[in-house]
Order: structure tokens, then sequence, then C-alpha cells
């Protein structure tokens, strides 16, 4: 029997590498305009989003919302939204992608808390429908059909 990699490259699929945080959490890479940043996979975030700290770093444009954000630890968020983006997660990529902007300094927090790596900003399941995304948590890989 063929292995899921090989069967995932024949339909296509890019193979991207994930680590394991000490908090049990998936992270990988990816590049927003042009920039590298790092990233929690999250399949039960809706939106894929990015810190408010990071808005800069990745040369964001953003508007207010009237949307509020809730997550693990937090509720009631003001967030910002930001289009037309361009997001690369190894070969796969969007334009015209939009972006959720909100304070993930919680996130951040308890990730400092365990010793792990901060982060940028959450790839939400959005992208992930969007590139019919298949985690493979044996080997901690992510999935993207380019």
């Amino acid at each position: 029997m063929s292995s899921l990699k090989k069967f995932l490259q024949t339909k296509n699929y890019t193979s991207i590498k994930m680590t394991v945080t000490s908090t049990g959490h998936h992270q990988c890479q990816a590049i927003i305009n042009g920039v590298e940043g790092s990233f929690i996979v999250d399949t039960g975030a809706s939106s894929s989003c990015v810190d408010f700290k990071s808005a800069d770093h990745f040369e964001l444009l953003s508007e207010d919302s009237d949307v509020r954000a809730a997550g693990a630890g937090a509720i009631n968020m003001l967030t910002k939204t930001s289009t037309d983006n361009h997001i690369e997660i190894g070969e796969w990529a969007q334009s015209k992608f939009k972006l959720v902007l909100f304070d993930l300094s919680h996130v951040n927090a308890a990730l400092e808390e365990y010793d792990s790596e901060c982060v940028n900003g959450i790839i939400g399941a959005d992208l992930l429908k969007k590139s019919k995304a298949v985690i493979d948590y044996k080997t901690n890989r992510l999935y993207l059909k380019i």
C-alpha cells in the first residue's frame, strides 16, 4: 500500500512540515505579502488571523470590523479585516486572501509560559477548506492542494 505522502503527491498536494510546540499546537511557516512568519494551524478557528502586533510586519492594510472574535480563553475581542493579501504556504499560494486581525497576546502568553515560540497568527479553517487540506498527525505534515 502506498504512503499518504505518495498518494497525495499524485493528487497535486504540497507537503509542509509542522512543528509541535510544548503546548501540543501544530505550527508552520507562511509567507504573507512576501514576509515570512510563524503560525499555529488551528482547525477550530473559523478564520485565518494575524496578531495586531504583526500587522506592520506583513504590510497589512486593515479596516475596523463590527465582528467580535472569541477563542480559547478570550471573548468579545475587537477585530479588523485585511483584504487583498497574498499568502504562501509551501508551494500553495492564494491572492486576494482575507485575514482577520486581532489581539493574540493571550495565545502568545500561553505559549511563552510553556517555553514555546510566539506566533504571528493562526491558519484557520477558511484556508484549510480552500486548500483542501489534509493533516497527517503521525508525521506532523500539512498537505495543501496546489
